[in-house]
């Protein structure tokens, strides 16, 4: 059994990358709870394991005292002296107790403990790979599917896919393979978990990463995305560059970079529009294709405004189900209310009214009041 454990330790490091140093450290407190648990021995024991050989030895390790009280953990004087003329009061000897069937609960305990170690430093291996690539793009192979999972094979382990981190109408064979973000990488008892999305706003921040140099080098920079997925997404980059044009920059000649973004999402629909650092200019920017005629920030909310916009582009601004408006909001992080061009002339003219008319009540009261100290004026005075 030592040759041939010998070499099963060598050869798990060499082909799983398993440290046999750790297992050797873990099978030796195995086979002490080994021995306690099969010889009812309460006694400190230590069990070394020889790396040359392979042989398992157990040891008790007993106290030298002048009067022993448990022999299982103290020793006399005189019998220490016996062993050697060394020995004082207070040192520790290793007496070996390895009993003579004890390598067949060695070969057992042996066999469990390599088994449970090379598992939990694969599943280590796993998570320490895959927790480097957590916020990062990965290609995977559709595997199978249930009521509430998509199963992506990534190489060494298998990631999830759940409902809502799918592309709404995208449909998913076994064998495809499919670009995936990995979101979020847990170690469980199980063993590592990969949480990944189609539908996460980074993927598209990723995939702009890969098709668009100058964002990858960070000439140009995505300032925010907001994003229903396989529907329609809006991008807000800037240029770190005056002479680049950050827009152009990422559509590219004939669309070609963008293009290549929507057909790796199934055709969704993708709005790259500029950040400004002026709120009103970025929102206005952000509600592309409409035209916008103001932008009225509230008194009372910094992050709210109400945006103006002729007759004719108010359906175009506010958008299919109020997905442009909506999309526009998220981007900027401005709750916006959309109005129509004569819609907020007649709410002017019915608050100016409303003014005049409160003007108009001040000056009844007013005259009211004067007529009434003059009938005082004129009242006669009886005297009683």
């Amino acid at each position: 059994m030592s040759k041939e454990l010998l070499n099963a330790l060598d050869n798990l490091q060499a082909e799983k990358g398993v440290d046999k140093e750790i297992i050797i450290e873990a099978l030796e407190q195995a086979l002490i709870k080994a021995y306690n648990r099969n010889y009812g021995q309460a006694q400190n024991v230590e069990v070394e394991f020889d790396r040359v050989r392979g042989d398992i030895h157990v040891y008790a390790v007993k106290e030298v005292v002048r009067t022993v009280f448990d022999s299982q953990l103290e020793i006399a004087l005189d019998d220490a002296l016996e062993l050697n003329r060394a020995y004082e009061v207070g040192d520790t000897i290793k007496l070996e107790v390895t009993p003579r069937d004890f390598g067949r609960i060695a070969a057992q305990t042996a066999k469990q403990v390599i088994m449970q170690r090379v598992r939990e430093e694969e599943r280590n291996n796993i998570y320490n790979e895959y927790s480097q690539y957590a916020e990062e793009i990965v290609m995977g192979e559709v595997e199978r599917q249930d009521r509430n999972f998509i199963y992506v094979n990534l190489g060494k382990v298998e990631a999830v896919l759940s409902r809502q981190d799918q592309i709404a109408g995208e449909e998913y064979k076994p064998h495809d393979r499919i670009k995936v973000y990995i979101y979020e990488v847990k170690n469980e008892t199980k063993g590592p978990q990969v949480y990944v999305s189609r539908s996460h706003p980074d993927l598209l921040k990723r995939l702009f990463e890969q098709e668009i140099p100058e964002i990858y080098d960070g000439t140009v920079e995505i300032m925010s995305i907001a994003r229903e997925a396989g529907d329609r997404a809006k991008v807000a980059v800037r240029s770190n560059n005056d002479s680049i044009d950050p827009v152009g920059t990422c559509v590219g000649p004939r669309g070609e970079r963008v293009q290549s973004i929507v057909n790796e999402l199934k055709g969704e629909n993708m709005d790259i529009v500029q950040w400004d650092e002026d709120n009103a200019n970025f929102i206005t920017n952000a509600l592309n294709p409409a035209e916008v005629l103001n932008v009225i920030f509230d008194s009372e909310n910094e992050r709210a405004c109400t945006v103006v916009v002729p007759d004719n582009q108010l359906s175009l601004a506010i958008g299919k189900r109020g997905q442009n408006v909506r999309l526009a909001a998220r981007l900027t992080g401005f709750k916006i209310d959309i109005k129509s061009e004569s819609d907020m002339e007649a709410l002017q003219n019915q608050a100016e009214s409303l003014e005049n008319l409160s003007e108009n009540s001040e000056n009844v009261d007013v005259v009211t009041e004067e007529v009434a100290l003059a009938d005082d004026a004129d009242m006669p005075i009886v005297e009683e």
